[in-house]
């Protein structure tokens, strides 16, 4: 039963829009009629008995009652002529299935903080003999930057009690059930299976079981023990991929003694890879041989689409597609895998044929569905860069930011998508503003002189900018105050890039040395005079944060080394022009780089 918000009023809240649609319900983004404000309004489909509805209550009581910052807190609870709704807090964010679409892969550093903010949610419910019993990609949502909280406490379970099984399979909740569940005999320790489920679908891009019915997948569940992760991810550490299949056991009694502890594994799996002491999490080869093992050395695939020089290369969250631009005046979105182009954006091209016009810059929403791009539009010999926003599959333009004077060099969208960061012109500012409106939001002037590149931290809170000024400074997007100032380097800082957990940061100079350091402290980690006779060097720290590739200068080469030591693992030599943009794919298996001649 699908409402028309336009015509609906629930209680206190006037129904705005349809958020969602799911197997039990349809959830509204509701206004409270009286204090304006927002929150999520859930409505259940089916229309209950007087004695279904006190067993509901009494659920939604008990689920109201849990207060935790990784669980949706239920504000209300009504019901008008049969209907039932459920009043809870409004998450902007929306689910991680929007984010994550079904086939995505996830970097294992991402994968290790959503693992251990869901289970602390759920080891305070366990703690409270509440099994939620519906943990999935739909139920949880992304309340602010990478904050998780998990909905649906409970909820499901008097839903469940009066609706058929066939409904709960229909419903998608059959691909991260527990086999003791299938059973009708649900745990604590069937929450902890989900969330395996979970873990392996995000590292690996699809779940450990499916089949063409249900029922199938529920006898998978029941007798099959499930693909070994390294075959689907062959560079997935032994140490993750052993600790998730724990997870998978059949047997509740197999797995973790507490979700909470599943998810402390985990994470101690993670942080052994980073061990140089623990070669194995790569591969059982001596340590001196990983490079040959693990990494990408040959080439994959030559795209030629563009006419003129590469200027920008970007990957798609789910690795699928590559967007580039080139001095043709052009951003082009092509296949990674076949190099089949898909779609050519030309709405940058000017009047001037200036060597100097192009898209200098890529870069995809966090979601995947637009692209932002940027370089030089020239209009009445005045040079003004102008950001696009656009949409990857048609190519439809949804938003222009012209707020640079001169060319713009760099545009990145923030972890969450809502906010993106730019350089234009030669200035020593940067500024941020709204993704979705176009809203300046702020100017950061802390530099001295030019800013050559910008780096957001992962959880979306700070930058980090490099200048010609000699410094890398660290500063909140939210009010420009500066917190981290970086001095090691002799010239200007050409390079700049972030590790996955936030701790480092990959800084390069126009003297061609790498530095690494702490950002908490600024102290020196290890460095590299890599480039010494080749400036300008250029910087991507892999998506699981075990290595670094970079290249430097008048340099046709791509050197990748380890991110923890510094050691050099291999170096690429199939360009034969000077490479200028280095990417990685989302799951860290392939890099893309880009030079004078082709991408």
């Amino acid at each position: 039963m699908q409402l028309d918000p336009a015509k609906q009023q629930l209680g206190n809240y006037r129904l705005l829009r349809l958020l969602g649609r799911g197997g039990f319900a349809c959830v509204y983004l509701g206004e409270h009629i009286y204090l304006k404000t927002q929150a999520a309004v859930k409505v259940l489909h089916e229309k209950m008995e007087t004695k279904d509805v006190e067993s509901f209550l009494k659920e939604a009581q008990v689920i109201a009652a849990l207060k935790h910052p990784h669980i949706l807190r239920v504000l209300d609870f009504g019901m008008e002529n049969s209907t039932l709704f459920l009043v809870m807090e409004y998450a902007p964010g929306g689910t991680l299935r929007q984010k994550h679409p079904r086939g995505s892969r996830v970097p294992l550093p991402t994968v290790i903080l959503y693992a251990k903010q869901i289970a602390m949610a759920l080891q305070y419910a366990h703690d409270q003999n509440i099994v939620h019993r519906d943990v999935k990609p739909e139920n949880i949502l992304i309340e602010a930057e990478d904050k998780l909280v998990l909905s649906d406490f409970g909820i499901a379970i008097p839903a469940h009690k009066t609706q058929s099984l066939s409904i709960q399979l229909a419903a998608g909740t059959v691909l991260y059930m527990a086999p003791e569940q299938a059973r009708g005999k649900a745990r604590p320790a069937s929450d902890q299976y989900a969330l395996g489920v979970l873990t392996y679908e995000w590292l690996s891009g699809a779940c450990p079981f499916s089949d063409l019915t249900a029922v199938g997948i529920v006898m998978q569940h029941l007798l099959d023990p499930p693909p070994p992760l390294r075959e689907k991810v062959p560079n997935i550490p032994a140490e993750v991929e052993q600790v998730v299949l724990r997870a998978l056991a059949k047997e509740p009694q197999q797995r973790f003694a507490t979700i909470q502890e599943f998810a402390n594994a985990l994470e101690q799996a993670y942080q052994a890879t980073l061990s140089v002491s623990s070669p194995s999490a790569w591969s059982t080869q001596p340590l001196d041989q990983k490079a040959k093992i693990t990494l990408p050395t040959e080439l994959l695939l030559t795209y030629h689409g563009h006419s003129k020089e590469v200027c920008a290369i970007a990957w798609s969250p789910d690795g699928s597609h590559i967007a580039s631009g080139g001095r043709d005046e052009t951003a082009q979105v092509w296949n990674a895998s076949t190099g089949m182009p898909i779609l050519t954006y030309r709405s940058h091209c000017s009047t001037s044929h200036s060597s100097t016009v192009g898209v200098s810059t890529v870069a995809w929403a966090p979601d995947g569905s637009h692209i932002a791009s940027a370089g030089n539009d020239e209009t009445a010999q005045v040079w003004n860069g102008t950001v696009h926003i656009w949409n990857a599959s048609t190519g439809r333009r949804i938003l222009t930011y012209d707020g640079h004077f001169g060319s713009v060099r760099t545009v990145l969208w923030s972890p969450n998508g809502s906010h993106i960061a730019s350089l234009g012109g030669w200035n020593s500012s940067v500024d941020v503003w709204d993704a979705s409106t176009g809203r300046h939001i702020l100017t950061y002037h802390g530099h001295s002189s030019f800013v050559h590149q910008i780096a957001w931290s992962p959880d979306g809170t700070c930058l980090a900018s490099g200048s010609d000024d000699k410094t890398v400074q660290i500063w909140h997007v939210s009010t420009g105050i500066q917190v981290r100032t970086y001095n090691g380097h002799a010239e200007s800082i050409a390079a700049v890039t972030w590790s996955p957990d936030g701790t480092q940061i990959a800084s390069g100079s126009n003297d061609g040395a790498v530095h690494v350091w702490n950002t908490s402290t600024g102290s020196h980690v290890w460095h590299h005079d890599a480039y010494f006779d080749r400036p300008w060097p250029c910087l991507k720290w892999s998506p699981d944060g075990t290595h670094i590739a970079s290249s430097g200068g008048w340099d046709s080469s791509v050197d990748v080394w380890d991110a923890s030591t510094g050691e050099l693992l291999l170096t690429y030599r199939g360009h034969s022009s000077f490479v200028k943009v280095i990417a990685w794919s989302p799951d860290g298996s392939r890099i893309a780089s880009g030079d004078y001649q082709v991408a």
